[in-house]
């Protein structure tokens, strides 16, 4: 129990902090979350969470690192090579070298060594931190996958260096020569190695699914272990379990995309899963975040060794040398570009762009977990130089980078947005269309010769909301829906024609007559205007009505109320049904082809559930296979709006409209169903 309630307690708080960010939205999740953590830290008997660094890495930046791997992009990345890799090692050391000296220089007390440690574990941005910043903002898309690849790689370079500059500090020793071979070995043999484990993890995923075991929860199980598993072991042979997990993700994404066609219910399953699990980790990264900062920084503020004032201001004196040192590499590297190839990743250098990217270059809690592994004593016994100091000051750019970042991106996206070539308006129905089109995919590869009938109803569902959403303004909306209703009376006025024609060849009685009919009149007075609907309905009441009495007393035998015999009643639609569309077809012409397409297509699917119906079974299965291509539908919009909205395609108030349009629509279906 003393570790469920602290664990429990920091999930509500995760729940919390979307809540939260409905009434302040301007305030990143990132912030919130770090803000509930350090209250209920705070709080009498509040929450005490002890970090581990190496439970930490392991149990959230493994799988969190294993997913942007698995969802980044490849082409993307391999296109942006030079200046990912010109930012996530160039830019690394870069930052070790002069943010070190710098650090000791201001800071005498802390040794050199310590202070190249120190600026290594700043050095890397925050894979988990720069997906929450990008996603309040809509950034370019190149800078968007710039920014992923360098968090994916520049962990791994940055922990290396500090692990060297921990490992010269504790023991005194240090050599150029042994660290840059030991880079290149831990870093390629993390790679290697991490795509090696993810294939073999994916081969054993094979063998098992030709055993026979198609159940998606053992598969599921095995993804789920597949970034532990490959962090694990490839920390044990002393290699980068970081880039490990990167290239174990990117191996999957690979093999996902080869089989994507015949393992969709698998895809569904796997992304649902991913995202609460992805949903969880992130926030309680921030918010263990939050729950460290008040022993953090209550051991330097409550300290009399320490100038409260003078140790926020190297906090900040590091985070702005830090921004100029990242400014300066870009734009610099930018503009050689330009000079020397004649064209650069993402255009002209700009002061803008430039600034947009040194902004999203926040630090997160990687960088914590990486200051409180530093070891307490050196290796003759005594303490490690200003630990407690270099904590408080790593937690202090920390949060500086959030919420500088926080500030001044949503500033300087706003006056891009303004120039942009895309209106919300614009985005929102470009999102749409592309949600649906990727479920009509996913429901045409669900579909079999038993369930084809189903299948086509959901796909013309789906087909017509997007034409609904296609950008027809409302007058020609307005026509459209007129053309579809003029329709449907051509295709009532067919159903009662045939009714009367069953009637006189004694298929069913005068009452069934009588009753299909009054519910005939029904439809057609929603169908047409209001006044002359009603004064329709009545004198056909009444003309049915003596109509009834005189075929009565005219002798002709009068069944019994036949229309509740199910048989006969699936007889009298299907034949009601196919005069409709036949009547409907003889009137369609180039003005009205997609409204009667539309109303035709509703007659098909009424057909097609009748004929598929059986009395025997409690449940139609026409029904029964449509609400489960619903269903799939359903779920892929929804990933397909994460992946948009994680991609940095949309921003956070579109994907939340998008959501709330699905939601809509998923309780429309249960409820029908």
């Amino acid at each position: 129990m003393e570790l469920f309630i602290p664990v429990l307690v920091l999930l509500v708080l995760i729940g919390l902090s979307n809540i939260l960010n409905r009434f302040v939205p301007f305030i990143p999740v990132p912030l919130i979350q770090i803000a509930l953590g350090v209250v209920v830290a705070l709080l009498p008997h509040g929450v005490k969470l002890p970090l581990s660094p190496e439970l930490f890495f392991v149990l959230f930046i493994a799988p969190l690192l294993y997913n942007d791997g698995k969802r980044t992009p490849r082409h993307e990345l391999w296109n942006l090579r030079a200046p990912i890799l010109l930012l996530a090692l160039g830019l690394v050391f870069v930052t070790v070298l002069v943010a070190g000296y710098a650090i000791h220089w201001w800071i005498p007390s802390i040794p050199l060594p310590a202070a190249f440690a120190l600026a290594a574990i700043l050095s890397p941005t925050d894979a988990v931190a720069v997906g929450a910043m990008a996603g309040r903002v809509h950034l370019p898309k190149s800078i968007h996958r710039l920014l992923e690849g360098e968090a994916l790689m520049n962990d791994a370079s940055g922990l290396v260096a500090f692990k060297f500059a921990i490992a010269a500090t504790v023991t005194g020793v240090f050599s150029l020569a042994e660290a840059s071979v030991s880079f290149l070995i831990i870093s390629i043999g993390g790679l290697l190695l991490g795509a090696i484990l993810s294939f073999l993890l994916i081969r054993l995923g094979v063998w098992v699914r030709r055993l026979g075991m198609e159940d998606v929860t053992v598969h599921m199980l095995l993804q789920i272990l597949t970034p532990f598993i490959i962090y694990m072991v490839t920390e044990e042979l002393g290699v980068s379990g970081i880039l490990a997990v990167v290239a174990g993700g990117i191996i999957h994404a690979i093999e996902r995309d080869r089989t994507e066609s015949v393992q969709i219910k698998m895809q569904v399953v796997s992304a649902s899963t991913w995202s609460v699990i992805l949903y969880i980790l992130n926030g309680l990264v921030f918010v263990i975040l939050g729950v460290q900062m008040p022993d953090v920084l209550g051991k330097i503020f409550s300290s009399a060794s320490f100038d409260n004032v003078q140790v926020l201001g190297y906090v900040v004196l590091i985070s702005v040398l830090l921004l100029l040192l990242r400014f300066a590499w870009i734009y610099l590297f930018w503009q050689g570009s330009d000079a020397l190839l004649g064209k650069s990743f993402i255009g002209k250098p700009k002061v803008k762009e430039t600034s947009i990217i040194t902004l999203s270059g926040v630090r997160g809690a990687v960088t914590l977990a990486g200051a409180f592994s530093i070891p307490y004593v050196l290796q003759d016994g005594s303490p490690f130089p200003e630990r407690d100091l270099i904590i408080f000051l790593a937690a202090g750019v920390i949060l500086f980078t959030l919420i500088a970042g926080s500030a001044l991106l949503p500033v300087l996206a706003k006056k891009d947005e303004s120039v942009g070539e895309e209106t919300p308006q614009k985005t929102e129905r470009k999102a749409r269309n592309m949600m649906l089109k990727a479920a009509i995919r996913a429901v045409k590869s669900e579909m079999t010769d038993d369930n084809k009938a189903a299948a086509l109803a959901v796909v013309s569902d789906l087909s017509k909301t997007i034409r609904q959403a296609s950008g027809l303004d409302a007058r020609k909306q307005k026509e459209f829906l007129k053309q579809e209703a003029d329709i449907s009376l051509i295709g009532t006025r067919a159903e009662r024609k045939e009714i009367e024609s069953m009637m006189d060849e004694q298929v069913i009685s005068s009452d069934a007559a009588f009753k299909c009919n009054s519910w005939l009149d029904k439809k057609e007075m929603m169908l047409s205007s209001r006044t002359n609907a009603q004064m329709m309905y009545s004198l056909g009441e009444i003309g049915r009505m003596f109509g009834h009495l005189f075929a009565n007393r005219a002798g002709k035998p009068d069944k019994p109320f036949a229309i509740e015999n199910a048989d006969l009643y699936r007889q009298v639609k299907l034949r009601s049904s196919e005069a409709a569309i036949k009547a409907i077809r003889a009137q369609m012409n180039d003005s009205n082809r997609s409204a009667a397409l539309s109303v035709i297509a509703k007659y098909e699917r009424l057909v097609a559930k009748l004929r598929s119906w059986n009395e025997d079974e409690t449940e139609d299965p026409f029904d029964q296979e449509k609400l489960q291509l619903q269903m799939v539908a359903v779920q892929e919009q929804r990933n397909t709006v994460q992946q948009l909205y994680e991609n940095g395609e949309i921003n956070r108030d579109v994907a939340a409209k998008l959501r709330r349009f699905i939601n809509d629509v998923e309780a429309t279906v249960l409820k029908n169903s």
